[in-house]
């Protein structure tokens, strides 16, 4: 593939990301207007701000020498944990979280841009440690670097912002070349949680009735026995592989830190989420449990898309949104809107300006002059992938509602200029890539 450039940007990149911005900005705008055409809310206004000021960041980002920004990774990452500790003890509460610091009548999202922080020292991280440490070892200190930001985060509580450090590790660690067995553990561990940490929600909510051979995993004092069943079997095979050296210990001692793991986890995970974000796993399975309360959302964005048709009803033109049956739709549900008003073809066209991001990113982290440049662009990639593709998910109704923004589109400026640095990166790692 042949790359196009102005000025030593990717104009590929760039014209993707300003197009959906500008779609977003009439979005944004056409969440604010009444059935009647009253202009109700001037979010647009400030996402007009956040957009001139994004770009900016943004060719600030993509001239800078990426190599500065792998020196400067450590302080990111430490002055942004600082921040969410302060964010936990003084921020202020918006949609149930506490993840936001104020200023005056400003705010931003630490959480957000600890994404990139995050993304830089673990990329420093892998680059540096490529080949001088064992593979286990290092998994487990790349882990734990993701680990921090993620429970700090969960502690707000915020699930779905804690949720994308996953899937950018995943793609780290792959592109620093980890093995697919110590990806795939964390795949199926997270699975693992989300599963039983629903399981006591699903057998009253949905099921109505509970079954007693899974109360040893929804009771408090019942988990203690396959606790200590799978701890058994876990030092057991270790034992095992140790003295008798054989390959099959291994794997049983794999599939037991795996359960192990994924007890542990939801137990966790059933002390840190509050009620309604277990109740959005539950009405993502059905969300005619409580068609009024938690599977409002879905009900009402699902009908959204699903009434715009192969065109749309024309842009403004939307009952849904502008008879105000969709909450958060400026953010969260922007999709919807859009959906509706410009139909199967507007969803394609947004569809089509991803994917170019995206596959100009892969092409871009091919390019990459060094380890630190691939890893670190395919931790951006990963971390626009997964916007994308759960918060659209979640708008048709095939994933649960986390609360992750739709990068370039929904309202909110520390989502916006998250996506910007991180595109910024991309054409940085572009800008320099003959450079040595």
């Amino acid at each position: 593939m042949k790359s196009r450039s102005i000025f030593s940007f990717d104009i590929y990149l760039l014209v993707a990301s300003l197009s959906l911005m500008v779609i977003g900005i009439l979005f944004v705008y056409s969440s604010g207007v009444t059935a009647t055409g009253e202009v109700f809310s001037r979010e647009y206004l400030k996402q007009i701000i956040w957009v001139v000021i994004g770009i900016a960041i943004l060719f600030g980002v993509s001239i800078l020498d990426y190599t500065r920004l792998r020196d400067w990774a450590p302080y990111l990452y430490g002055v942004l944990a600082l921040l969410l500790v302060v964010t936990l003890v003084s921020g202020k509460v918006v949609n149930g979280s506490r993840s936001w610091l104020g200023f005056g009548g400003l705010g931003i999202q630490p959480s957000e841009f600890m994404k990139i922080a995050t993304i830089l020292l673990l990329a420093r991280y892998l680059e540096r440690s490529g080949g001088r440490e064992g593979e286990l070892r290092r998994f487990s200190v790349a882990l734990g670097l993701v680990i921090v930001p993620m429970l700090l985060i969960l502690a707000q509580p915020d699930l779905g912002t804690a949720l994308v450090y996953l899937p950018v590790f995943m793609f780290m660690m792959y592109t620093a070349g980890g093995k697919a067995r110590h990806i795939l553990f964390i795949l199926l561990a997270g699975m693992l949680v989300i599963i039983l940490t629903v399981l006591p929600a699903w057998q009253s909510q949905i099921l109505g009735t509970q079954i007693p051979a899974l109360q040893v995993f929804t009771t408090k004092r019942l988990i203690i026995y396959p606790l200590a069943g799978v701890v058994a079997v876990a030092g057991l095979s270790l034992v095992g592989l140790l003295v008798l050296k054989r390959r099959y210990y291994y794997w049983i001692l794999y599939a037991s830190l795996i359960v192990l793991a994924g007890l542990v986890g939801s137990i966790g995970a059933r002390a840190f989420l509050k009620d309604y974000q277990i109740m959005r796993l539950i009405v993502f399975l059905d969300p005619y449990v409580d068609p009024r309360g938690a599977g409002w959302n879905i009900i009402q964005s699902v009908t959204a898309v699903g009434s715009g048709g192969l065109f749309g009803k024309g842009f403004l033109q939307g009952t849904q949104s502008h008879y105000q049956y969709l909450p958060q739709q400026s953010t969260d549900f922007i999709f919807s809107i859009l959906a509706e008003e410009w139909g199967f073809v507007g969803a394609l066209l947004v569809f089509a300006l991803f994917m170019v991001i995206l596959v100009r990113g892969l092409y871009i982290i091919t390019l990459a002059k060094d380890r630190f440049a691939a890893v670190a662009g395919s931790g951006i990639v990963g971390m626009i992938f997964f916007h994308f593709v759960v918060n659209v998910g979640m708008a048709i109704g095939i994933m649960p509602i986390t609360g992750i923004p739709l990068f370039f589109l929904s309202h909110g400026g520390s989502s916006l200029w998250t996506a910007l640095i991180g595109v910024g990166m991309l054409m940085s790692i572009y800008h320099h890539r003959y450079q040595y």
